[in-house]
């Protein structure tokens, strides 16, 4: 019994003593190679944490989310150094000097091709690279002219012509489209009136006229937006202040405005402005041919008793007030000119207007009714040549 108890006792001795040893020699072995492991992993963490926080300041994008395209041009004989400053000022860019060592480094410096570019803040810079050094060069944009005194139906036609709207119908219809341009508070303030029923068009008098500078792929609404979103740069605040003096909201401003563009040459529009006020301030009507050629569309200079009757709400001569919206886009002058009438001709009561030579545009201006019907009478024959010769 103590043999067996000696020879067990031994036994445990040896394998503990050799197990020992074995996960001895195993901890050994395995430990430095943890080491290393567990410090390579610290350095990848390290070199990660460091490469992200080089990259969020060097070379990501400046906006992931803001994928508006915005012009650049790279104009001929541009160098390496005056491309990167300008991708940096114009923000697309988030640091000039890293973008000019990669392209030094790929052999792209002399590659940047001359034209215009659309480019984003959205886009890494391997991206813009590849843009700038593989684009075609071609143009991008291209501008537009909207001029003063153009209709709706005018600037349907140019933009037709021009490629910009597919249709003249389906931009007529966006002119009526509430939802879209509602947003815009001129506009919106329209829609709530009572009168925006009667108007042909919502946005008449609401596209301002300008030359604007569009992306050769801009949609339709894109361009409306831009056209409609400038009447507020051409109404200032002093604007603003004016027609609050005068008690007219920015509608009864532009509606006025619209009927001195089409009346006058813009040496008279405030003489005109005046005559309009004044008829206004005394309750007469406007009595104005442009708002009854507006309606019927007729080319006249002399309008027949037929037209000057007919039963429109744009009939100034049998509604008192205002038209019910513009007739046209008119220019700031004839904005400025609405707000701002001819002092002299306000005093001394001037009510009327008419056209002298056709082809001129000039005016005769008369105090009462009797000079008024006096000057009509000595150029009645000349308008009605001038509608003679043009066939209308």
């Amino acid at each position: 019994m103590k043999e067996r108890e000696r020879y067990d006792h031994q036994t445990l001795h040896e394998e503990r003593k050799y197990g020992f040893y074995w996960y001895h020699w195993l901890w050994l072995v395995a430990r430095p190679v943890l080491i290393v492991l567990a410090a390579a992993v610290l350095l990848a963490g390290i070199a990660l944490t460091g490469w992200e926080s080089v990259s969020d300041k060097y070379f990501k994008p400046v906006d992931i989310n803001d994928e508006r395209p915005i012009a650049f041009v790279v104009e001929s004989g541009s160098s390496l150094t005056s491309v990167t400053n300008k991708l940096e000022e114009q923000g697309l860019i988030r640091n000039r000097s890293v973008l000019k060592y990669m392209m030094d480094f790929q052999g792209l410096s002399q590659k940047i091709q001359t034209g215009e570019y659309a480019l984003t803040k959205a886009m890494t810079l391997s991206e813009i690279i590849q843009q700038l050094t593989s684009g075609d060069g071609g143009a991008l944009t291209r501008k537009i002219t909207i001029i003063p005194g153009w209709t709706i139906e005018d600037i349907a036609d140019y933009l037709v012509k021009n490629g910009v709207a597919d249709s003249r119908e389906a931009f007529l219809a966006a002119c009526n489209d509430r939802e879209t341009y509602g947003k815009y508070y001129y506009i919106d303030e329209i829609i709530k009136t009572a009168s925006v029923a009667q108007r042909r068009y919502l946005l008449e008098g609401y596209l301002a006229p300008d030359t604007y500078e569009i992306f050769t792929t801009a949609s339709l609404d894109n361009v409306m937006q831009k056209l409609v979103s400038q009447v507020e740069a051409n109404f200032s605040a002093e604007f603003h202040e004016r027609a609050e003096e005068l008690g007219m909201s920015m509608d009864n401003v532009i509606t006025l405005a619209s009927m001195i563009e089409k009346e006058a040459k813009r040496e008279d529009f405030a003489k005109v402005s005046a005559i309009f006020h004044n008829r206004l301030e005394t309750n007469m009507t406007l009595g104005s041919d442009v708002t009854i050629k507006y309606y019927t569309h007729s080319q006249k200079m002399a309008l027949s008793s037929d037209e000057i009757n007919v039963s429109s709400p744009y009939n100034t001569y049998q509604n008192r007030g205002l038209p019910p919206g513009p007739i046209c886009s008119p220019s700031r002058d004839a904005i400025r000119a609405a707000l701002y009438p001819d002092e002299t001709f306000v005093k001394e009561k001037y009510l009327y207007f008419c056209s002298t030579s056709p082809s001129e545009g000039t005016l005769h201006f008369s105090k009462t009714l009797k000079e008024h019907e006096a000057a009509v009478a000595i150029y009645r024959p000349l308008w009605e040549a001038y509608d003679k010769e043009r066939g209308v």
